[in-house]
């Protein structure tokens, strides 16, 4: 008896509804785990109530031999689709595609297309037919409303809507986000760059699909890996985070270095170390307030081609401004605590502290809009540990530019 017929004769108290509910809140490599207690028959039926793209990422994830098996025991068309979607990259629409179920040709009539449409209605949920033509590409779309009003020997090729707007399969989830934005479409066909028919997508999988991107992302800044859930064992959620962690305790080491140069002048006026925390936290908040921004207006389109040096000045610009007003609160407290100490330079201190404070929030705001569109040039995605990267430039920055203007004038 081979693992499929074990599994198919093994008594599975979840049924496909609890595990689709099971799986969706697993990351791939823990579904898959999951699923390898299930029959191929409960299996098949609770990844065909997932969202298409939660699919496309389980099945990389299964043994080879456990996807054919899973594979002989669903519908043609299914697998097909899902083996179509796997050629596309993770962040395009084509992942998220299903099969039409209802597909006609211009010359099929409103009585035929209404008898065919009465035997598919017990299996799918029907929100439009979209209509061929020889080479399969989409040639218009009838609604549910336009049938039902239509004449019975009128044909469809009569009663379409021709003007049809449909998604690349190729096109980005964000950037199809964009297009849809002000449609609201139940269902979107999707088709190949000749215009051919492949597949449909629903409205509320696209946008399940981004918000999962939008809840990952806070995660990806910090280098926690996407596919790490709430329930991922912790063997792999340190397999994911520690080597960032790693990366992170290199660039404090960058940062230690920095301080370590001026480790004399430290040594000689020890209220400095009372104030490196300070610019480093202002510094590093005005960052991240940069980061933030920029961020999101690269996930909602707000950025458009050649405009990224106005950002930047406009980060800069915020930096100045809002580094000159800290610096002056900062550079007061720096007086106080100096004068109670009674130290002579208490001035050249405090005025020392407002430059440091302005000089590292400029360029802490421009590292901020800097760092995720450096990623994005390279192809990488602009949140992947950008806060790590960030921390290191306010960091090097605050403390280098604090202890060497003490160095200068107080040396």
């Amino acid at each position: 008896m081979n693992d499929a017929q074990e599994r198919d004769e093994r008594e599975t108290p979840m049924d496909a509804e609890h595990l689709a509910s099971l799986i969706g809140t697993l990351g791939p490599a823990e579904a898959a785990d999951e699923l390898e207690g299930h029959s191929d028959t409960i299996v098949a039926d609770a990844l065909q109530r997932l969202n298409p793209a939660v699919v496309s990422d389980i099945l990389p994830e299964l043994e080879p031999a456990r996807r054919e098996s899973l594979f002989a025991r669903t519908a043609p068309n299914v697998t097909r689709q899902w083996s179509i979607n796997l050629s596309y990259d993770e962040d395009a629409i084509g992942r998220l595609m299903e099969t039409p179920p209802a597909v006609f040709r211009p010359h099929e009539t409103v009585l035929d297309a209404t008898q065919r449409i009465r035997g598919l209605s017990a299996s799918f949920r029907l929100t439009y037919l979209f209509v061929v033509d020889d080479d399969h590409r989409l040639a218009g779309v009838v609604t549910m409303r336009d049938l039902l009003v239509a004449e019975d020997g009128a044909t469809l090729d009569e009663v379409m809507l021709r003007d049809v707007f449909f998604l690349l399969a190729t096109t980005p989830l964000a950037d199809a986000m964009k297009l849809v934005v002000h449609r609201h479409y139940p269902v979107y066909p999707v088709c190949d760059e000749s215009r051919r028919l492949i597949g449909q997508v629903r409205g509320s999988a696209m946008f399940e699909e981004q918000a999962f991107e939008f809840s990952a992302q806070p995660g990806r800044m910090v280098g926690v890996a996407e596919e790490e859930r709430l329930l991922t064992p912790w063997p792999r959620s340190l397999r994911f985070r520690h080597p960032w962690l790693q990366l992170n305790l290199l660039t404090a080491f960058i940062a230690a270095g920095v301080v370590g140069l001026f480790q004399s002048t430290l040594d000689h006026m020890v209220i400095l170390a009372l104030f490196l925390p300070v610019l480093a936290g202002q510094s590093g908040n005005t960052g991240c307030q940069a980061l933030a921004v920029t961020l999101r207006g690269l996930t909602l389109g707000e950025l458009r081609e050649g405009h990224e040096r106005a950002l930047v000045a406009k980060e800069a610009l915020l930096g100045l401004l809002n580094g000159a007003f800290v610096g002056l609160t900062a550079g007061a407290g720096m007086y106080v605590v100096a004068r109670l100490q009674s130290n002579p330079s208490a001035l050249a201190l405090g005025g020392i502290v407002t430059l440091a404070m302005i000089g590292s929030c400029v360029v802490s705001g421009i590292a901020g809009a800097l760092i995720p569109l450096t990623l994005r040039r390279a192809g990488a995605d602009p949140a992947t540990a950008s806060s790590i990267f960030l921390t290191t430039a306010t960091d090097v920055c605050s403390m280098g530019l604090f202890l060497g203007l003490a160095t200068l004038l107080l040396a």
